[in-house]
């Protein structure tokens, strides 16, 4: 069995450390500090600087300008993005293209992705549903007619989406059908109601109000929405294995330098133990994250196995809920009151933790839909 990760892969890792490596996390106002959303837009700088590496049409085929890799190496652009607390809609923008790539018409495709892939489009995907806890795809209808469809309906703090161009929301036909339409953010009847989330980014209540959709933007295709929503769950899970890995590197440093008694406490066995417990929370999370990504990939060439993919992911985002939650409690705590300060990243961090702990679902959420596959699929 070998773990090593391709050569591509690894170039893509490099390239991101590089664009990555100015970015500061406390660039905007702390959201511990703000009343609304820390800025109006993402960081368009940065974004730019990612187009401009190739980072942004990483996942896309060659033929709409990208290098066609896989969600193995989006996962590690993702986890260097986490580490610095990129403020880019990465995730939803490439989860959205691989589903548009994968799943929707050639029209379609061309209309988007190789704008995507350039940075001049940007693409994200409303996954919350009405409350955060019901199925996205109940919360919006999708009506069909002779000219096209008509979506009606409301999702709740969908990310980015006063900045994005295109937003994939997932509906139902009423005949127990999931579809997956691409709605342009100016579409008459789509009203934006602004939300703030944890991290005090701006998020958007979309209210669907007889919204139009083209044929050739709609995707009917079986469990095309499924497959976005693996997709951004496990991206989720890369975000919160690269941020515990940027607390637990932040905690080592500050406590190789703070003493007590005349020693660095990081030299105390209770100080060294619970480090030791967060790092080993780190190599569960990574772990089960390469094996949703690589079971998302392997799926599209026929690979299986006992459960679903969907149970690989499932127990990625346990262990990325579970871990990043216990590792910015243990960095608070190491830090002492050092790690509320405001003026210290520490504080953003844990914010950021929070958002990605509740995101796509809780800890919870995942346990109970594992069991459900595992009582439908028994393992022999």
């Amino acid at each position: 069995m070998d773990f090593t990760f391709t050569e591509e892969q690894q170039a893509a890792v490099e390239a991101a450390k590089a664009v990555f490596a100015d970015v500061a996390p406390d660039g905007v106002p702390s959201p511990a500090l703000t009343p609304g959303a820390v800025a109006d837009d993402f960081d368009r700088p940065l974004w730019a600087r990612l187009a401009g590496s190739d980072l942004l049409s990483l996942v896309l085929a060659e033929e709409h300008g990208g290098a066609g890799l896989d969600t193995v190496a989006l996962c590690l652009v993702l986890r260097e993005a986490a580490k610095v607390l990129a403020r880019v809609p990465l995730l939803e923008h490439c989860a959205t293209a691989m589903a548009v790539q994968a799943h929707g018409s050639p029209e379609l495709a061309a209309a988007l992705l190789p704008g995507a892939g350039r940075g001049t489009l940007v693409l994200t995907a409303a996954a919350h549903g009405r409350s955060g806890h019901d199925p996205a795809e109940l919360a919006v209808t999708a009506r069909r007619d002779e000219d096209g469809w008509t979506l009606d309906g409301t999702q709740t703090a969908v990310p980015w989406a006063h900045s994005a161009d295109w937003i994939a929301v997932p509906a139902h036909t009423g005949e127990g059908e999931a579809v997956l339409a691409l709605v342009p953010r100016t579409a008459e009847g789509l009203a934006l109601a602004e939300q703030v989330s944890t991290t005090g980014e701006r998020l958007a209540e979309l209210a669907l109000d007889g919204v139009r959709v083209a044929p050739t933007h709609l995707i009917d295709t079986p469990d095309a929405w499924e497959r976005l929503r693996q997709l951004l769950a496990t991206g989720t899970c890369a975000l919160a294995l690269g941020l515990g890995e940027g607390v637990l590197t932040m905690t080592s440093q500050y406590t190789s330098k703070r003493e007590q008694f005349g020693f660095p406490v990081a030299t105390f066995q209770a100080v060294a133990v619970q480090a030791a417990d967060r790092y080993i929370d780190l190599r569960a999370m990574e772990v089960t994250l390469w094996q949703a990504a690589w079971r998302l990939d392997a799926a599209t060439g026929g690979a299986g196995g006992p459960l679903p993919s969907s149970g690989d992911v499932a127990v990625a985002k346990i262990w990325a809920s579970e871990g990043v939650r216990r590792g910015v409690q243990t960095a608070q705590h190491l830090h002492g009151g050092f790690g509320a300060d405001t003026d210290y990243p520490l504080h953003r961090y844990h914010a950021w933790a929070k958002q990605l702990e509740l995101q796509l679902g809780p800890a919870a959420a995942h346990e109970e839909a594992l069991g459900d596959l595992l009582a439908a699929h028994p393992l022999a």
